[in-house]
């Protein structure tokens, strides 16, 4: 299984090929790059993309997929930036939303990448019709725009009423979505439902993940282990997808961990499991 890593762990700081290397020593194989201005500059494409860029191509290891943006600005929203949001019913707001996720779709120009992680709405947003179908339209538009890239975009698992496992398969199924998959977000699943159910719902359309624990009463991103998910469990179910995806991590930072050690050791217990 492909042992892979998003740099969401370091978004707090500028990314660059040390904290690559980093990775690489410690057995990671694919990364994950999250799109956030503050730690990939994903709009200036002429210097902080093109450092990445030529790591990568240096390294020989492969950008599995980049986690569209949160927000806009480069204060991930404190300063009273709007969210990126696909499924805004202002139209205005919403072609604003997919112009910031295409300057971080044209990454692909510099560094080939397979997947786009997109959310649909915000954290904890309620289920309206008009949302659904602005997320929709959204999506053909996006897709559309990656497809010549070579990307294809992957909806995520995120704790809203827009992104239930139900309403995923009913977009990619309703719209005929048929190169659009899912990134499988397992301490999502086990905060909105259980693990198993989501997983059994999404199964086919699954083609990444984001691996990481709660303890089911917020969102925190911790090490597998450290909440209360059955990773026996979760590992027997990603071992029987039918497309074999990343086993990707996730991880918030914590000052109490040393990253770099706990990476391997991290895999290995997941695998053993």
């Amino acid at each position: 299984m492909l042992r892979a890593v998003s740099t969401y762990v370091y978004v707090k700081e500028r990314l660059h090929p040390g904290i690559l290397d980093g990775l690489v020593r410690s057995g990671v194989q694919a990364i994950e790059i999250f799109a956030a201005r503050q730690h990939l500059d994903y709009a200036n494409r002429k210097a902080h993309v093109k450092e990445i860029a030529e790591w990568f191509r240096g390294s020989g290891v492969p950008l599995n997929s980049v986690h569209a943006p949160l927000y806009a600005d480069y204060e991930w929203g404190r300063a009273g930036s709007p969210p990126v949001n696909v499924a805004s019913t202002d139209r205005a707001g919403r072609i604003e939303a997919m112009d910031e996720i295409k300057r971080a779709l044209e990454i692909a120009e510099q560094i080939p990448f397979r997947f786009l992680v997109q959310h649909l709405g915000t954290p904890n947003e309620s289920f309206d019709e008009k949302k659904f179908e602005a997320a929709m339209t959204s999506v053909e538009h996006l897709r559309a725009f990656a497809k010549p890239l070579g990307v294809r975009i992957l909806l995520e698992n995120i704790p809203n009423e827009l992104s239930t496992p139900d309403r995923l398969v009913e977009m990619i199924r309703g719209a005929h979505f048929d190169d659009v998959g899912v990134c499988f977000d397992f301490g999502h699943a086990h905060i909105m439902s259980s693990v198993r159910d989501a997983f059994e719902i999404l199964r086919n359309y699954i083609r990444s993940t984001h691996v990481h624990d709660n303890k089911r009463d917020k969102d925190s991103h911790l090490w597998p282990g450290a909440g209360t998910i059955d990773w026996k469990e979760a590992m027997e179910l990603l071992r029987s997808a039918p497309h074999t995806p990343a086993l990707l991590l996730e991880l918030e930072d914590d000052e109490k961990v040393t990253t770099l050690e706990k990476l391997g050791t991290t895999f290995d217990k997941l695998e053993s499991a």
